[in-house]
């Protein structure tokens, strides 16, 4: 450190602006460093007013430090830490700090040290430290001794310092300029440092609370091109064909599991691959699937109950949870169990189709699955008659539901576990959110099928498929015409069957908990349900998040992934899992410091 020279007039110590509102911090942190998780690793966003030595002052959201002891000599020096270690996710991370007033010496340190490391020290002087003095201009790496690195720095200057966690390096910059590798082989879990020792020293700090002076994004783009063509040249060698192969069974798959029937076949054409489901079990799904995102949930139980009986009654979870959703498209004004009643349907207001039940399938009179005024078909192909094999279940009937015997312990559903369902899946229903669907667009033509599979015009379904190759329609004028959203489309008898429906959905939740005991997350679905009533404008409220059309997602596959298990067929489509794995296998590379796990997110490889 070089010797103390004449005092200096403080100069440049006039407040700065106060920090800019947390939101715009947040935006500017997710753009520099993606991969992060926040909840986990904690970003720096100011000094810790816990972590430093008492001769350090805190202001301005603890983002200024000024110096408050003797100033003597170098015991007189003090330091503090940021609130958290810099992330390996980062991949590189940057700070910088404005030098307000240089003080009475301008003994300034800016860098780096492990916690624990003694505050009542310049950065750099010790073990596990590292610091870049403004007096002499001299880097410190652990030591007590500097060695020459870059210039002095004083007042109104911007010192900067830069991590490279995938190299493991240091660089600062003062005034956006940079002045080199400063230090090597760092350690992890560092955190940003600064250090005073002289009356009047100030610095504030800049943790991306606004624009940074050195262009440090452009640095980033230099890496992260590195460690992508690193990727993109990873040797394959003479297992190409086999690794083509491998990905193309995987896209295959992708597109059977989420329903994309012509998609997938064209594809398994093309690439002479083989598609392990049925193109009419590949349909079925589809349309129950559209079903569900077109919040049409009650028509998606029937169809389900229909296609692939006892389903659903072994899947008492997954059962509540459809229940669950399809309350709140009614409250929406979505479900044809309310969208009827303002369509005037010749159906019977008394008879409530969607009424919840453990039975595995619902009445003929009233199913969404057949039209009204017919006679139950039988059914030789595989799927169940709405005529015979009636039962009672050990759970008493609810509203007109008939029901058959269930005896089956419940199947773990995991609501979390739904893996995203396809962005084009959202975009194909976000734009129809809350519109309501005419249901003369939904009906099937009233048919006879000459095949001995289904023979009357009661049903939808043949072939153990639905008849027409697009079910959904949507009505974009509904919306227009009707700019205030309403409960349940503000129909009053639609009400009254959402209520009706809602007492119906709490039994079933007491018949469930009698039977397997108590279930917290039945009992939050059910709460955040009801909710919803408490408020007079339900789209605009802290629980309203559950109508938007992206929260038919989850349920959607969680219905669609309990379908092909019925049938022996992964659950998960293995390039889901591919990728999941690969996303674990990034946070396990970020947990352990290796950097470079920021630039090779799998986000990058999907656009």
């Amino acid at each position: 450190m070089a010797e103390a020279g004449a005092g200096s007039p403080r100069g440049g110590d006039a407040a700065p602006p106060g920090p800019p509102e947390e939101q715009e911090l947040s935006r500017r942190l997710r753009r520099l460093y993606p991969a992060v998780n926040q909840d986990e690793t904690p970003l720096p966003r100011s000094w810790s007013p816990k972590d430093k030595y008492n001769y350090i002052g805190l202001s301005q959201g603890n983002l200024r430090v000024h110096y408050k002891g003797h100033g003597k000599n170098h015991k007189d020096a003090a330091s503090v830490r940021a609130t958290h270690p810099i992330p390996a996710a980062c991949g590189i991370y940057y700070f910088e700090v404005k030098i307000v007033s240089k003080g009475r010496d301008g003994y300034m340190g800016i860098g780096l040290s492990a916690q624990g490391v003694n505050m009542n020290r310049l950065p750099g002087w010790d073990k596990h430290s590292y610091g870049y003095h403004g007096d002499d201009g001299h880097s410190f790496c652990s030591s007590g001794t500097g060695q020459p690195y870059g210039p002095t720095f004083t007042t109104g200057d911007v010192i900067g310092c830069c991590v490279n966690l995938i190299n493991n390096t240091c660089f600062y910059t003062k005034n956006g300029h940079s002045l080199g590798i400063a230090f090597t082989d760092l350690p992890s879990n560092l955190y940003p440092t600064v250090g005073l020792q002289t009356p009047g020293e100030i610095v504030d700090a800049n943790f991306g609370q606004q624009p940074f002076v050195f262009d440090i994004e452009d640095y980033m783009r230099e890496w992260r091109a590195k460690i992508q063509s690193t990727i993109k040249r990873f040797p394959i060698g003479d297992r190409l064909g086999e690794w083509q192969a491998m990905l193309q069974n995987m896209v295959s798959s992708y597109l059977v599991h989420h329903g994309y029937c012509s998609t997938a076949t064209a594809f398994a054409r093309v690439t002479d691959t083989t598609i392990q489901e049925e193109q009419t079990s590949i349909k079925n799904r589809q349309r129950i699937q559209k079903l569900v995102l077109a919040g049409r949930v009650g028509e998606a139980i029937e169809a389900t109950q229909q296609l692939y009986p006892g389903l659903l009654e072994h899947n008492p979870n997954l059962l509540f949870m459809l229940k669950c959703r399809q309350f709140v498209e009614m409250v929406n004004g979505t479900d044809s169990e309310v969208r009827c009643f303002s369509a005037r349907s010749p159906r019977s207001q008394d008879s409530y189709p969607g009424s919840p039940s453990l039975s595995p399938r619902h009445g003929s009179s009233n199913s969404h699955v057949h039209s009204t005024g017919a006679d139950s078909p039988t059914c030789s192909n595989g799927v169940m008659s709405t005529k015979s094999k009636q039962s009672h279940s050990k759970y008493p009937t609810l509203s007109s539901s008939s029901s058959s015997s269930s005896s089956s312990s419940p199947s773990s559903v995991n609501y979390s576990e739904s893996n995203s369902t396809d962005s084009t899946k959202s975009q194909q229903h976000s734009s129809t959110s809350n519109q309501e669907t005419s249901d003369s667009e939904m009906e099937m033509e009233a048919e006879h099928y000459p095949n001995g599979v289904l023979e009357n015009s009661s049903t939808r379904i043949m072939n153990g498929t639905y008849k027409h190759e697009e079910i959904l329609q949507t009505d974009e004028s509904s919306m227009d015409s009707c700019p205030q959203r309403q409960l349940c489309g503000g129909n009053h008898a639609a009400t009254e069957r959402m209520i009706q429906f809602g007492r119906e959905l709490q039994v079933l939740s007491e018949q469930l908990c009698r039977e397997y005991g108590k279930n917290t997350m039945h009992k939050k679905m059910l709460q955040d349900a009801f909710s919803l009533l408490a408020y007079s404008d339900p789209w605009n409220c802290p629980v309203g998040q559950q109508l938007d059309p992206i929260q038919r997602e989850p349920v959607c596959a969680a219905l669609n992934s309990a379908i092909l298990e019925s049938q022996n067929l992964p659950k998960q489509p293995p390039l889901m899992l591919a990728l999941g794995q690969a996303s674990e296998c990034l946070r396990l590379m970020a947990r352990v410091g290796l950097g470079s796990c920021s630039f090779a997110r799998v986000d990058d490889y999907l656009h």
